[in-house]
């Protein structure tokens, strides 16, 4: 096995030099950089992180926690996380808490006790336990998705009222005049934001809110099912239908179409996340996307200023979503 001094042999260097290009010190001519690197190569010389960190006080290593791995708007999370920290020669460690406020508050101790580079991470819901963390501890800290609106972190979150405002108002031009919202657990702050952009245009547009067709669930499948079933079974009349993510959009439609209800010329669904399978189903699911791309990295931007000494006044990023329009809802209504 290849060691360090191996290397500064065949750099014609010293051993310190080798430890400083490994590092990343500022302190070292891009020559003799460069000489290390293809030394490195030759000799296939792995180093020991473990006593790196140990010697760094710093892990290498950046923390991410979220409600449920098996959702997949968080899976892209998980997804553009990795990226953003691998362009930056970091590790990832993912923990899903499974939506419960022990193993979130368990999992950001873990983190802090291990002296992680960073965490990133998105709460069970508005009554997580889980706030002003940085209080307590230098470890940079950043909060995504489920933010609280006191939020004394830095965070990144989408602005869940437009968003509300898109889907309304997109059912509104397809034709729907009675419009029912499938939300998730209204503990969760962006479900609120979400129906209130939602309820807000419908007023706008002299459209009637109906308390009947507002069914608080779950961001699941589940939730798409239960909703229609019960709207049907107690002959609410509906023509359009929200699912505030698409897992419960293909929730609704399943059921629609079992019910040989027609999508979209009977009832028109829209879904929210844009998520992988959004264009796959059949039909093909109406929906508002998040930027989760861009947002995961002006997630890593604010653990990189907090990393560099900066002190961050402005608390919040803000990001739009955007329609993505498909064949699940229609301009055109068959009478």
């Amino acid at each position: 096995m290849s060691s360090m001094k191996d290397v500064a042999k065949i750099a014609g260097v010293s051993s310190s030099t080798v430890s400083r290009v490994l590092n990343d010190s500022m302190f070292v001519t891009e020559t003799k950089k460069k000489r290390v690197k293809e030394a490195i190569a030759i000799v296939n010389y792995k180093p020991n992180l473990i006593a790196q960190s140990l010697r760094l006080k710093t892990t290498k290593n950046i923390g991410l926690i979220f409600p449920e791995i098996s959702d997949p708007s968080f899976q892209m999370v998980v997804k553009y996380i990795e990226e953003s920290a691998s362009d930056r020669g970091l590790n990832l460690i993912v923990f899903s808490t499974h939506d419960d406020y022990k193993r979130e508050a368990h999992a950001i101790d873990m983190f802090l006790r291990q002296k992680i580079n960073g965490i990133i991470f998105s709460r069970v819901s508005d009554e997580s336990q889980v706030r002003n963390i940085t209080e307590t501890s230098d470890t940079p800290v950043v909060v995504i998705d489920r933010v609280l609106t006191d939020e004394k972190i830095p965070n990144v979150v989408l602005n869940n009222y437009r968003a509300g405002e898109i889907a309304a108002k997109h059912l509104i031009d397809c034709g729907c005049r009675k419009i029912a919202c499938l939300t998730g657990s209204p503990k969760i702050g962006l479900v609120s934001e979400r129906f209130r952009g939602f309820r807000d245009t419908l007023q706008l547009n002299r459209i009637p809110f109906l308390n009947n067709l507002h069914f608080e669930g779950e961001f699941t499948y589940d939730t798409g099912v239960v909703a229609i079933e019960h709207f049907l079974k107690n002959s609410f009349d509906f023509d359009g239908v929200w699912g505030q993510n698409d897992q419960i959009a293909v929730g609704a439609i399943s059921t629609l179409l079992r019910y040989k209800i027609r999508v979209p010329e009977d009832v028109s669904v829209i879904g929210m996340d844009n998520v992988s399978f959004a264009s796959k189903f059949f039909p093909s699911i109406t929906t508002i996307a998040q930027p989760y791309k861009q947002m995961c990295e002006k997630a890593f931007q604010f653990i990189d200023r907090i990393s560099s000494g900066e002190i961050i006044t402005h608390y919040q990023a803000v990001f739009e979503p955007f329609l993505i329009v498909r064949e699940s809802t229609t301009s055109v209504r068959t009478e």
